[in-house]
């Protein structure tokens, strides 16, 4: 494969020495038949065939079909057909069959399966055409055995984890984040027709308007991102935030964008682990790092709360979600996002039920997320020759996919998108209904800059 060269302001993984002692395979060289010789069918017979049929009942017979690397198509025809999925060798079909979640994605990511069409739209028909109920016990634990062993996030993994993600460069994630606040979080869509900066503006008021923001309020936030929602929170509404991220990419921006703004005197970037939060605060507020924790250390996250909330405070954690128990998917686990676990509300709870903290609210933004993934994808299709160019064209697929298959995760309901608001239970100064989240005006002209 060729290796780009990378800007050396940039760190990547396959720098050397980007990670002291850091002995974990480099990004783009995880293929899972690097090295071995492929010798494609010339032609492929009556088994290729069956198990294309096969593979295509398995994922519940959606409107689109598999062609072979002969050009011999199951089902034949173009008819009503959404995508084709395209096989370039015969090693490739039979692996999907065998370890459909992680082979797949690799292989996409080689160029040794090719989608022809729409790839959000494929996705989406196969994950509703998925019905776990049919699939055989044994098949379902052969799947999961052969599949990959989950990793943690542990007090020593946790920033490795971080560090998989985050540390891949700036340069890369203003290539199609908002301009205004890089949120690489759900963004909030009051109308449809809003521009990407226009809905995490308004994402980031939400948040405020739910929070009750009030100037001099002391602000602790569990994983900042690039900080924009600090630097918001104290520009707009007057509090003072510390905010904790492992990501040292993302503290420095952080740092460097408080100081050009002259708000590093009211919001603080600490490079530490939320578990280390101290001090009391008026409020507590985490948005899209609950992801990253895993659902063993939600009472350990509890008691963090307890310990820096003031009597009358109140929080919001802000994360992805589902509606039944599963582990992330395999390949999006394993490749892009190390340590990842969405959590069910029921999960969620063990945060709050063992330090008596009462939900107040529940909104599930779920297709908000999948407007915010659009236009993600849609910026980073426009940027792709960029990227290859900072990374490889194996990245390019890579997270072509991984954005992709996010987005019909939200489509199809396998991925929700939960902001849970909460307080202490004993606290009686809390709004009778919810009216003051939706009756006060969009502030659109809110911004992170200064004025």
């Amino acid at each position: 494969m060729k290796m780009r060269q990378q800007p050396s302001s940039t760190p990547r993984y396959r720098r050397e020495g980007a990670f002291s002692g850091d002995k974990r395979p480099r990004q783009h060289e995880h293929g899972p038949l690097r090295g071995r010789s492929l010798i494609p069918g010339k032609s492929s017979n009556f088994l290729d065939r069956l198990t294309a049929t096969k593979l295509l009942q398995i994922i519940g017979q959606p409107p689109v079909n598999i062609a072979l690397w002969d050009g011999s198509k199951v089902p034949e025809g173009d008819e009503d057909v959404l995508a084709t999925l395209l096989f370039h060798d015969r090693a490739s079909l039979y692996l999907t069959l065998l370890r459909p979640e992680l082979r797949w994605g690799d292989l996409f990511s080689e160029g040794r399966v090719e989608v022809k069409g729409d790839l959000p739209g494929l996705l989406d028909a196969v994950y509703r055409g998925i019905d776990q109920k049919t699939v055989r016990p044994s098949l379902k634990w052969l799947n999961q055995t052969l599949g990959h062993r989950r990793i943690r996030n542990t007090f020593s993994k946790a920033a490795d984890n971080i560090h998989h993600h985050y540390d891949i460069g700036n340069d890369f994630y203003r290539l199609w984040l908002d301009q205004e606040a890089l949120q690489y979080t759900c963004a909030y869509f009051p109308d449809p027709a809003m521009t990407l900066e226009q809905a995490q503006l308004a994402k980031m008021s939400h948040v405020c308007r739910k929070l009750q923001l009030k100037p001099g309020d002391q602000v602790v936030e569990a994983g900042c991102g690039w900080g924009g929602f600090a630097l918001f929170m104290a520009k707009n509404h007057g509090v003072s935030v510390k905010a904790y991220n492992i990501s040292r990419e993302q503290v420095s921006y952080a740092n460097q964008k408080a100081r050009g703004l002259g708000l590093a005197d009211r919001v603080e970037y600490v490079l530490d682990d939320y578990r280390n939060i101290r001090g009391e605060h008026d409020v507590f507020v985490s948005i899209g790092m609950l992801e990253h924790v895993g659902p063993t250390y939600y009472p350990l996250l509890g008691e963090v709360i307890d310990n820096c909330l003031k009597p009358g405070g109140r929080g919001l954690i802000h994360s992805i979600g589902r509606n039944t128990p599963k582990p992330m998917n395999a390949w999006i686990e394993r490749r892009i996002f190390p340590g990842a676990y969405p959590p069910t509300l029921r999960e969620m709870m063990d945060i709050f039920e063992t330090s008596r903290f009462s939900v107040l609210d529940v909104e599930n933004l779920r297709l908000h997320y999948a407007l915010t993934l659009d236009a993600w994808l849609q910026r980073f299709e426009s940027h792709a020759n960029e990227v290859e160019e900072m990374m490889d064209e194996q990245f390019v697929r890579s997270w072509r996919l991984y954005l992709a298959g996010s987005k019909a995760a939200f489509t199809s309901g396998r991925l929700q998108l939960f902001q849970v608001l909460f307080s202490r239970e004993e606290d009686n100064d809390i709004p009778w209904s919810r009216a003051y989240q939706y009756n006060t005006p969009e502030q659109h002209h809110d911004e992170i800059g200064p004025g």
